[in-house]
């Protein structure tokens, strides 16, 4: 099956060099320059495998439309950001608002592709484990808690998952790096901590009495019963 990337991207220049390195590898690419048109597209058709984000567009602000997608039903689509804005803080605020890749300009075309193949294998990579932990229950890419159903971002259900499959372990922020984004992706300790909050914040919303996610200082994370 021939993987279809849509490319939201605003400049001619990089939207021609994504497009011609992406269909070079075998990939079918779609590319708007509105986030209006991106809008559109995502409503009306059958959604795509993966999206390229531009966050500086014409009509509005490219990581509105990830947070959109995170709160809907497309919340599992894998993103990848790119900016020319490269700091940490803008970095941070794009995988807090649910984006799996973020990459600053002037990339690699080859870089890029490379993210995209990896970031496709996670999506397409096993169901998750079934849980043996109390009040966790996980169809496919569903899971409850307690019988609430969690709104997950995939990289918070990738997390979630590890954490899982070996409950009581200590987890170490490496392990949980290589496991949930892989090793070509441009992640830090930081990345992992802020997802972990955000995942912490929604089972405690599902279960207001549970904190099952521990933090040991210094080693990592592990899920208790």
């Amino acid at each position: 099956m021939i993987a279809t990337i849509l490319l939201l991207e605003d400049d001619p220049a990089i939207a021609d060099t994504v497009v011609f390195a992406l269909r070079r590898e075998g990939f079918e690419v779609e590319h708007h320059g509105w986030l209006a048109e991106a809008r559109e597209r995502l409503r009306t058709a059958p959604a795509p495998e993966l999206l390229i984000l531009d966050i500086g567009l014409p009509d509005g602000h490219g990581l509105d439309l990830c947070r959109e997608l995170r709160a809907g039903p497309l919340r599992q689509l894998p993103v990848i950001v790119l900016s020319a804005r490269s700091e940490e803080m803008d970095r941070v605020l794009g995988l807090e608002l649910g984006a799996d890749d973020y990459l600053a300009k002037p990339f690699s075309p080859r870089e890029l592709v490379a993210r995209v193949r990896a970031l496709l294998r996670r999506a397409q990579a096993a169901p998750a484990a079934q849980s043996s932990v109390s009040g966790f229950a996980i169809e496919g890419t569903r899971v409850s808690l307690d019988g609430v159903l969690l709104n997950l971002t995939k990289l918070e259900l990738g997390l979630l998952n590890h954490l899982l499959r070996a409950p009581q372990r200590i987890h170490s922020r490496d392990a949980l790096l290589d496991a949930v984004w892989g090793s070509s992706a441009e992640s830090t300790d930081r990345t992992v901590d802020t997802h972990i909050k955000t995942l912490r914040a929604k089972l405690r919303a599902a279960a207001p009495a549970r904190d099952p996610i521990k933090t040991h200082r210094g080693l990592g994370y592990s899920l208790e019963p």
